[in-house]
């Protein structure tokens, strides 16, 4: 099956019920999202739920998408938060 290169891709930062946060990229955010509610998403975030989509941010490709995800997991908690420019309270 061809890769459909025209999908936006998305980085995006979870907050989990213990607190923490996750950042990953799709190229559904709305499929990724129920996935990580339904256990089904990445290890890190199952028995973690519910997650809150706390930031989204459009990338140009995949590639961008998972340099900017790198770049954000390297980041300091308060950080993470001011790249979205997302204005959250804890």
């Amino acid at each position: 099956m061809p890769l459909n290169t025209t999908m936006p891709w998305f980085l995006y930062l979870l907050k989990c019920s213990d607190g923490t946060f996750y950042a990953g990229i799709t190229n559904d955010l709305e499929k990724r999202l129920l996935a990580h509610n339904e256990g089904k998403g990445a290890k890190y975030t199952r028995g973690r739920a519910p997650l809150e989509l706390l930031a989204s941010k459009a990338c140009e490709s995949r590639s961008s998408a998972l340099k900017e995800e790198a770049a954000v997991k390297k980041l300091p908690r308060n950080q993470k938060i001011k790249f979205f420019n997302a204005k959250i309270i804890d």
